[in-house]
């Protein structure tokens, strides 16, 4: 996500509390957070309603050890509010919303901890709707389930779509061509030089769609686990100790986010950087310092929005063939925010960032 504002303080100047930290993201602050905590259980969760504009607020609820809750703080914030532009973009009837759910789930996770925070989930009456992110899984989403009424992503045995992670790796590529189009002139990755960072569940299902694409692909991740795992599906792809450093023509993000710095922006060989991370960019300004340097960015919440377009598929209950078509039509939506960059004479996140908001604004 980028915004027209290039001088948001820093992490470290955002004024205490929630709301200073909300107006710190943009103009257009949080509706609703709200804490839980359950001691029978250890839960302690939060959950972010950025906008409920277009719907009820989407997001999935990440399950990860922050160091602390005000880090756990911000990364909701900037999450929920990523995802209120993500869905006003890929033209679903859906708000904003992202929750966190503090503590490494290897050691947490229970089912009574998932069921106390499906109650908590129905409590906020269904402005929020939770999915599966970081830490989660549709497995999970069968427990959360149980307990509330407001969960998608669920596994296909107990009524859901499954696991999102496919079609959010075919929403990514689909940006990916349309990226290469723009910048090669070919929608085809073909003898191109993509370096995927993060492989999980996403980065693997996206390894798979670019060496059938005949892609060149190079590949990191701190997971040995998942490492070995591509290697031994594919082996054409070359391991690097960091991706972001190789030379590449197109840098492909897909573990957390904030990798996008200025000195990586300054060192960065790709022409290009399309990926499935969330919040790429760690200052709104690094993707002009991006543009200046030639690189086109597809805006991470653009690329990666295959995934809710799948789990609002089952909120309106269309079937696997509509969804994956809106899902491939994240092409289109890509070719469109260039064009409109190209014309305005802004960076192509600026330009999403308009359509997003024109989609809201007209509510």
């Amino acid at each position: 996500m980028t915004s027209s504002t290039l001088d948001r303080p820093a992490v470290s100047d955002v004024p205490p509390g929630v709301f200073g930290r909300s107006h710190h993201l943009s103009d257009r602050p949080h509706e609703q957070v709200v804490f839980c905590q359950d001691a029978a259980t250890g839960l302690r969760a939060i959950v972010a309603i950025h906008s409920t504009a277009l719907g009820p607020a989407l997001g999935g609820t990440r399950f990860y050890p922050y160091a602390d809750e005000a880090s756990a703080l911000e990364d909701v914030l900037r999450l929920s509010w990523g995802m209120t532009y993500k869905a006003a973009v890929a033209g679903v009837n859906l708000g904003g919303g992202k929750a966190v759910i503090l503590g490494d789930p290897a050691v947490l996770k229970t089912d009574a901890l998932l069921g106390a925070y499906g109650r908590f989930v129905e409590s906020l009456g269904g402005r929020y709707i939770t999915a599966a992110d970081v830490g989660t899984s549709a497995d999970d989403l069968d427990v959360i389930g149980r307990h509330t009424a407001h969960a998608v992503g669920r596994t296909t045995a107990a009524g859901g779509s499954g696991d999102s992670s496919p079609l959010t790796a075919l929403g990514v590529f689909q940006a990916m061509r349309a990226g290469a189009e723009q910048v090669w002139g070919a929608a085809t990755l073909a003898g191109r030089v993509v370096g995927v960072e993060g492989l999980g569940k996403v980065g693997y299902e996206l390894v798979g769609l670019l060496t059938a694409d005949g892609a060149e692909v190079v590949v990191s991740d701190v997971n040995p686990v998942a490492l070995r795992r591509v290697v031994a599906d594919f082996p054409a792809a070359r391991v690097a100790d960091a991706v972001v450093a190789a030379p590449l023509d197109v840098y492909a993000p897909c573990a957390l986010g904030g990798t996008l710095t200025a000195s990586t922006a300054g060192s960065l060989s790709a022409r290009m950087v399309c990926g499935a991370a969330n919040n790429q960019l760690a200052r709104p300004e690094v993707e002009h310092l991006l543009r200046d340097r030639g690189i086109t960015w597809v805006p991470d919440f653009v690329a990666n929005a295959g995934g809710l377009i799948q789990v609002a598929g089952e909120v309106d209950g269309s079937d696997a063939s509509v969804v994956r078509s809106r899902v491939e039509g994240i092409f289109e939506r890509t070719t469109e925010i260039f064009d409109v960059a190209s014309t305005l004479a802004i960076a192509p996140g600026a330009a999403a960032n308009r359509i997003a908001e024109q989609r809201i604004d007209a509510v």
